[in-house]
């Protein structure tokens, strides 16, 4: 059984009994954490997707380590310009083991908001379709000549050989 959930802004994919970097969380080593944003969960050919989340389920995980990753060298350049900026980051992650994944079940129901624009594009649709529909096929357009240059250059060239000679 596999459960996908949602955490720091972020979407992971874990089964029971792995462990998973994860963006800091505010817990000590040790301390259980219960992740309730829970998007799908599968088992075998049984896969329960929410609408966006699961009701009734959770994920249970206990946190094994604060820490950081390795340092990033970050470069800001812009060529010609004299600058030069060069930094260095380390992120904070939290380790975490998955214990349980208690699956509910039930798919949580849409907000009323959500479930309104998607009404209006339907019936939006309908009259845009008919239009497509009426439409007839526009009439090609003549080609418009522009005006040759050899003309011009050649004006210049007798002008210039009208100084010439005198």
């Amino acid at each position: 059984m596999y459960a996908v959930f949602r955490s720091g802004g972020k979407q992971y994919r874990a089964s029971k009994g792995e462990t998973l970097k994860l963006e800091k969380l505010d817990a000590d080593e040790g301390a259980k954490v219960k992740f309730d944003e829970v998007l799908l969960v599968g088992d075998g050919s049984d896969i329960k997707v929410g609408s966006p989340l699961l009701s009734g389920t959770s994920v249970s995980a206990t946190v094994l380590k604060q820490g950081k990753s390795k340092k990033v060298s970050v470069v800001k350049f812009r060529r010609r310009q004299n600058y030069l900026r060069q930094h260095t980051h380390r992120q904070f992650f939290t380790e975490v083991e998955i214990t349980d994944i208690i699956s509910g079940g039930k798919a949580a129901p849409k907000k009323a908001a959500e479930e309104k624009p998607a009404a209006k594009e339907s019936a939006a649709e309908k009259p845009v379709a008919k239009k497509a529909a009426k439409k007839k096929p526009a009439a090609k357009k003549a080609a418009s000549k522009k005006p040759s240059t050899k003309k011009a250059a050649a004006k210049k060239t007798a002008k210039k050989a009208a100084k010439k000679k005198t």
